[in-house]
């Protein structure tokens, strides 16, 4: 082996080792949760949806830590959509970052220039692999203690995912952009211990009991949307 080669292998290698460090889950503490949707009630209790996010700041200091000025990052502001529901106009940004002479893109949306450019940020670093180990979380239901503006959840978000699921999957990012995951297969949304499987393909199913809103809908739905399995309310079961 050339000299040449030995030198083409060693880059091959560090810019591996470069993914990987990329793609390295977020410290625990690095993790926040947010109220997303609207909030459901249900046999006189209120329910929200909470999902994980990190700051703007996390991945910038993830990018520094692990490609020191070897990384750019480019916002382009796209044309202002206009939505149908009471969050009115949307800022949208497209996000072009560079790491290593890799470029990868992405979409961001927010009420306003910041959020939305910190949205097209954090999603074109997801593409290196920066916390995609979010992006495997399951759907992650919160009592709350009232259907206000202000309500607060009863319990802590992040104790709540890890009673109900355990420890979320990891999701690492090869050299050729391909991620693997690895992690617990976790149990059914809105279940404590309780894994409901597809009649049909024997997959995982959504639990649809709590969002539904028409409650003759069938109350599992398979998550393969080739798979038309769903599980149906038990006959005499309360349907208000």
């Amino acid at each position: 082996m050339d000299e040449s080669m030995i030198a083409r292998q060693d880059a091959y290698i560090e810019k591996t080792d470069v993914w990987a460090r990329l793609s390295a889950p977020v410290p625990s503490a690095a993790i926040s949760w947010r109220q997303d949707g609207k909030v459901t009630a249900r046999d006189g209790k209120y329910f929200a949806r909470f999902v994980a996010y990190i700051e703007a700041n996390t991945v910038r200091e993830r990018l520094d830590a692990v490609v020191p000025g070897e990384w750019d990052l480019t916002l382009d502001l796209l044309p202002t959509l206009v939505g149908d529901d009471a969050d009115g106009a949307q800022i949208s940004f497209k996000a072009r970052l560079q790491i290593l002479g890799v470029i990868r893109e992405d979409v961001g949306t927010g009420r306003d220039y910041k959020q939305a450019s910190t949205d097209a940020f954090k999603r074109a670093a997801v593409r290196f692999g920066v916390a995609n180990e979010l992006y495997a979380y399951e759907q992650n239901w919160v009592e709350i203690d009232g259907d206000g503006k202000y309500a607060r959840p009863v319990e802590d978000p992040q104790a709540a995912y890890v009673r109900r699921y355990g420890k979320p999957d990891v999701i690492h990012v090869q050299a050729n952009g391909t991620p693997t995951v690895a992690g617990p297969v976790p149990t059914s949304i809105l279940t404590d211990g309780e894994t409901v499987s597809c009649p049909k393909c024997g997959g995982r199913m959504w639990d649809n009991r709590l969002t539904k809103r028409n409650p003759r809908a069938p109350d599992y739905k398979c998550q393969n949307r080739s798979c038309d399995g769903v599980i149906w309310p038990a006959k005499g079961a309360p349907t208000n």
